[in-house]
């Protein structure tokens, strides 16, 4: 049975008060959209690199870009770099985790390119590492994090960092801001 401290009407409650807050970003929030829909327009592409649940939100928006959101429109390039198995078991059996997503800003990347870095502590070292390639290669880094922002806040052109150290809020608040840079390609975007 759930007791106060479990009920989910709190859970409810913290999620409106994160979502809340997010208000106070819209100007960061708004001044990615635009980045990306401009590396996207330009003919570059999108790379997206997170850990376990973020992993599978790399993948989601991912799936966004190419394939459509609300709008069909044309297919647009993101790479979720948490999705090829064979890499992702091969580079940490044969160097490290630490550099599995900077070996593939390394392969995929692009001047003018742009990296989304998830990670809602900011202490990932592989998306660290990432996003230190991607700037080491002229490309943007957009960073959706938590709580302080960790050691990633400064490595990146866009810190986005949501008021919380909850990951599963943080987490939800990641998904809401990718929906709307979507909803943002999706009015801009030729059919």
């Amino acid at each position: 049975m759930p007791t106060a401290a479990n009920d989910f009407s709190d859970v409810i409650q913290e999620h409106q008060q994160v979502f809340s807050q997010l208000s106070g970003y819209s100007p960061l929030i708004t001044a990615a959209s635009k980045l990306i829909i401009s590396t996207l327009i330009s003919g570059h592409k999108i790379l997206l690199c997170g850990n376990g649940g973020s992993a599978a939100d790399c993948q989601h928006f991912a799936a966004e870009l190419v394939i459509r959101y609300h709008k069909n429109r044309r297919a647009y390039p993101a790479i979720a770099l948490t999705t090829d198995t064979s890499i992702l078991t091969a580079h940490p059996n044969d160097f490290s985790f630490d550099s599995l997503f900077s070996r593939q800003v390394e392969a995929l990347g692009s001047e003018g390119d742009c990296l989304i870095a998830f990670s809602t502590s900011g202490n990932s070292e592989n998306i660290i590492q990432a996003s230190i390639s991607a700037k080491q290669q002229n490309m943007s880094v957009i960073g959706l994090m938590g709580g302080d922002g960790g050691r990633l806040k400064p490595l990146v052109d866009m810190p986005i960092i949501v008021p919380s150290t909850t990951t599963a809020r943080i987490q939800e608040a990641h998904m809401l801001i990718y929906h709307w840079w979507c909803e943002m390609l999706d009015e801009v975007a030729d059919d």
